[in-house]
């Protein structure tokens, strides 16, 4: 992969959140521009990530919405620029950064 191709990160939030670590294991944060999680490898955000951010923002659910939201526009950029005819769709990447949050849909 030619470092002159990868898409730059642009004003978003930067993502710097779960703050856990576990030792000197990496945290559960994604590595740009992949999306991917530094400490499991998993598309981020992984299970572990998902389990902390929500204890993270346990007292603050509108701003753990506000920032997956964030991420989720920053990783459409770097995901479409990196595979612009192949990429993700968008209702996947919905599912995978906002949807499971705390202000889901009830099923019914």
């Amino acid at each position: 992969m030619n470092p002159h191709h990868l898409p730059q990160p642009r004003l978003g939030p930067h993502p710097e959140h779960p703050r856990h670590r576990a030792g000197s294991q990496p945290p559960h944060t994604p590595l740009r521009p992949l999306w991917a999680c530094r400490a499991c490898g998993q598309p981020w955000p992984c299970a572990e990530a998902r389990l902390l951010l929500n204890a993270e923002y346990e007292t603050r659910q509108p701003n753990l919405s506000i920032y997956l939201a964030g991420l989720l526009y920053e990783a459409m950029h770097d995901l479409y620029h990196l595979n612009p005819h192949d990429g993700p769709h968008p209702r996947d990447l919905f599912d995978r950064f906002v949807a499971w949050g705390p202000f889901r849909r009830s099923g019914g």
